[in-house]
């Protein structure tokens, strides 16, 4: 018999809780492998860092694929992998860690509208108004200036929004493509798939073997980035698989709502100022998801 949540409350609160704060743990150290390196060495580096510590998992597995399985998972790497790895440190350049973590939280609003575009999905009214409060939100955040005043468009905010948009069809991708693959198998192999790309770009286009040598910090920032691409993506796969056997996707999806929490709070604590059309945008999206969860009875 499967573990239900009821039965151990305190373990799955526990999990949902830790999965939130890796996750919400990302931009921060994003932003601290910025401090040292290239947003592409950035975006790189972590496909890297995640693709290696899961090859125990993926090697063994390879022989059992299919050519078809083969050309979904490379596809499904690279949308929702290496793109978004890349969109997210090109974003933060110029955009706060706080901002981005919270724009994040878009992802299940475009797993919603792709999945009614592309993939036959039927709109409810209650999804038009989490959509509509969705970009309401999203809009005020990209024109919230640092002063208190609306209207210092922030373009940058569309590589998140680019990024969880990649997502999106990404899950969609998954729901339609992978029925009879576990999600350890899915992720190991599609990092493994697109691995050589980010090494050959890490290692042939960009100076990284230069910047470790001679820029000061760059051992440390290494280091942050290693963190985000092992413990964010590795070790939060296992979690995150543990969670859903142990409760549901319904439970699971409300961490959701705490990413972008943990997202803010680090932000603040690193000096990042919201103002009040920012907390404004924040609330219209966390409400905006939490209308397109929900479930009718």
């Amino acid at each position: 018999m499967s573990e239900k949540p009821e039965a151990k409350p305190i373990l799955v609160w526990g999990l949902l809780i830790f999965l939130a704060l890796i996750w919400g743990s990302s931009f921060i150290l994003i932003k601290r492998g910025l401090d040292v390196f290239s947003a592409g060495q950035v975006g790189a580096l972590r496909i890297f860092t995640a693709a290696i510590v899961l090859v125990p998992l993926s090697l063994p597995k390879l022989k059992t694929l299919t050519p078809r399985q083969w050309k979904w998972l490379f596809i499904s790497g690279m949308i929702g992998s290496f793109g978004p790895a890349f969109l997210f440190a090109i974003a933060q350049t110029q955009l706060a860690s706080g901002i981005t973590g919270v724009l994040n939280a878009l992802t299940p609003i475009f797993a919603l509208v792709v999945g009614v575009l592309f993939f036959g999905g039927q709109l409810k009214k209650q999804d038009v108004l989490g959509i509509t409060l969705g970009f309401a939100g999203t809009v005020l955040l990209i024109v919230a200036g640092s002063g208190g005043e609306l209207g210092n468009f922030n373009y940058y905010a569309f590589f998140v929004i680019a990024a969880t948009l990649c997502y999106g069809f990404n899950l969609n991708i998954l729901k339609h493509q992978f029925s009879v693959l576990t999600p350890k198998i899915i992720t190991s192999i599609s990092l493994l798939l697109i691995s050589p790309l980010a090494t050959f770009y890490l290692f042939g286009y960009t100076d990284f073997l230069e910047v470790m040598s001679n820029k000061e910090g760059a051992y440390l920032s290494l280091t942050y980035i290693s963190i985000l691409g092992v413990v964010g993506t590795a070790f939060a796969l296992i979690i995150f698989n543990r969670l859903v056997q142990l409760t549901s996707p319904v439970f699971t999806s409300f961490v959701t709502y705490l990413i972008p929490i943990v997202a803010i709070i680090w932000g603040i604590i690193d000096g990042e100022v919201l103002i009040f059309w920012h907390y404004i945008g924040i609330v219209l999206i966390i409400v905006g998801v939490a209308f397109s969860n929900r479930k009718k009875k």
